[in-house]
């Protein structure tokens, strides 16, 4: 006997098989509801959902997975919105995509869709990093675009991730808004498809040059790029966007030894040389490192699919290439450009630095060292894109990041921009060899100035329908029974920003969060441990942050003490049981 919930998937299911969809997507619908109940569910058990930040999702068909038709839908409404928003006005958008599969059909279609609706659409000539659209929409002028991307994610994934006029990502009141006109599209029949694919206005290089030359102003010491012009980099683009603008930016500056790893230089979205194109994972790095040990190199950079993360190794005291977490490399980009701003005489008093609440707590305290004012917003690069926003023409964005591998510095890109880093990050480590420091020395510095920060992050998967319930089974149960203590630490203040309430467990006192609502709760414990839990909005996790810290005395001590830290962020996960 069917269930209640079979027999509504079928009927979608039908629905959709009876529409006029194309004979591939038809041929793959009448399989499942032949051979695969369990694929058929996940495929049709809702809609894929236009979150805050837009869509993504595994690729295939169905109203849960990302096809032409799921895109459509999002850009039906979409365009709705912007009609809505910019009455009697020509609304220009802007469309990229990355090398995953389907990226440029999906871009296609939504421009088609976009010129459907009398809108003017710019579409780039080929695959571009998801930062340079965030560049061509405030370059061109435009209301609105979109890139077709996953950013990190597996290769089944695509997404399609939505930007306003200002460059950053949507958000209040626009994302909400927009997820209203995307839920109004109940049918295909409700999407204007057939927009003329001539009026697709193509941009490239010329958009190329002017994002090059806007990185370029950024640099801090062109002095030391000179004399360590010879400066051996690895880069890799693990098969995505970066393959062309990261060589040519650290060229353009004045690097001159950049090594290639030559396999992972084609883009591929099937990704063929590694597990995962995530520069988080410490397998996506491996060839890269591997080529770095056999050519004597320096530094090793790699991107994502998109080129707006991007993780680095460097060699450490053993001289021995080592990983840099997310924290690490925004600590050391954040200490370079405080350090530079102000020996180059341009702190006046109102700039500012940005990081995420799960972010560590070593850029405030550096920040506040140089008196520089800093904001915490919430996890997800579209609230510094709204910070940035806030405080546009009163005060100055030095950068910011946060500790996913995103980094930005400057106001003309409104995104995390691993091209922009890959830039600054070498130029910070031509500084550093200038002093005969390596990136490790520098952090050590860091850590003997302000204390040693080590952070741990654990990521719980929990995948499709059930999955997304226990999730939100956990967050529930810190909610209503939080532990008392960490690892024997007592837990003195909790924060749920959910609630938009910090309560203080030793005065009892409570105060309001100004931060919009966010499912994430923050436990901080009396020695300074802090432990952030939320649900990934991109994938299907929930994730722990721990963040501890204690003093380092002298560099003599460093490998002990760090040894110390990373027992305790083991021994507070086993006491979480993650």
């Amino acid at each position: 006997m069917e269930t209640e919930l079979l027999a509504t998937v079928k009927k979608k299911a039908n629905a959709w098989l009876n529409s006029a969809i194309d004979d591939d997507s038809k041929k793959q619908i009448r399989n499942l509801l032949a051979n695969d109940e369990n694929e058929l569910i996940e495929s049709f058990y809702r809609e894929l959902e236009f979150g805050t930040g837009g869509l993504r999702g595994i690729m295939g068909v169905g109203t849960n997975r990302m096809n032409i038709y799921t895109v459509g839908m999002a850009t039906q409404g979409l365009c709705n919105y912007l009609l809505k928003q910019f009455p009697n006005q020509e609304i220009k958008v802007a469309f990229a995509h990355d090398s995953r599969n389907n990226g440029r059909l999906f871009c296609e279609s939504a421009a088609q869709i976009c010129i459907a609706n009398g809108l003017k659409v710019y579409l780039f000539d080929s695959l571009r990093p998801t930062p340079e659209l965030s560049f061509a929409i405030r370059h061109l002028g435009c209301k609105s675009g979109a890139v077709i991307t996953a950013s990190h994610n597996p290769k089944e994934y695509n997404g399609y991730k939505v930007y306003w006029e200002d460059g950053g990502q949507i958000i209040e009141p626009h994302d909400v808004n927009i997820i209203a006109e995307v839920q109004k599209i109940t049918s295909l029949a409700d999407v204007k498809w057939n927009g003329n694919k001539a009026e697709i206005i193509t941009i490239g290089e010329e958009v190329d040059k002017v994002y090059i030359e806007e990185l370029k102003k950024l640099s801090l010491s062109p002095e030391a790029i000179k004399r360590q012009s010879q400066l051996k980099i690895v880069y890799t683009p693990i098969h995505g966007t970066g393959v062309n603008l990261v060589p040519r930016v650290l060229k353009e500056v004045g690097f001159k030894n950049i090594i290639s790893v030559s396999e992972q230089n084609i883009p591929d979205g099937n990704f063929p040389t590694v597990h995962s194109p995530n520069p988080e994972e410490p397998a996506a790095l491996k060839m890269a490192i591997e080529k770095a040990i056999e050519t004597g190199a320096d530094l090793v950079m790699a991107t994502d699919p998109d080129a707006d993360r991007v993780g680095i190794a460097a060699k450490n005291k053993d001289g021995v290439f080592e990983l840099l977490n997310g924290n690490q490399t925004g600590s050391f980009l954040i200490y370079y450009l405080l350090t530079k701003w102000k020996e180059n005489g341009k702190l006046k008093g109102k700039e500012y630095i940005v990081k995420t609440i799960v972010t560590t707590e070593l850029i405030a305290k550096m920040a506040k060292d140089f008196k520089v004012e800093y904001f915490d917003v919430l996890t997800g690069f579209k609230y510094i894109a709204d910070a940035i926003k806030h405080n546009e023409g009163h005060k100055t964005f030095i950068g910011g990041g946060e500790e996913s591998y995103g980094y930005l510095a400057g106001d003309f890109v409104r995104d995390k921009d691993a091209v922009m880093s890959c830039m600054l990050i070498a130029e910070a480590t031509a500084w550093a060899t200038e002093q005969g420091k390596s990136i490790f020395d520098v952090l050590a510095d860091i850590y003997i100035k302000y204390g040693f920060y080590k952070e741990k992050l654990v990521n719980l998967v929990r995948k499709g329908k059930t999955g997304a319930e226990e999730i939100q089974q956990m967050m529930d149960g810190y909610r209503k029974k939080p532990p008392m203590d960490i690892n024997s630490s007592t837990i003195i203040k909790i924060k749920d920003y959910q609630a938009q309430k910090e309560i203080n467990l030793i005065t009892g006192t409570k105060e309001s969060i100004t931060l919009p609502k966010s499912n994430v709760l923050q436990f901080i414990t009396a020695d300074g441990t802090v432990v952030s839990i939320r649900p990934s909005g991109t994938e299907p996790k929930i994730k722990f942050y721990i963040g501890t810290k204690t003093e380092l005395k002298k560099i003599s001590d460093y490998k002990k003490v760090e040894q110390e830290l990373d027992e305790k962020l083991n021994a507070i996960c086993k006491d979480l049981g993650i």
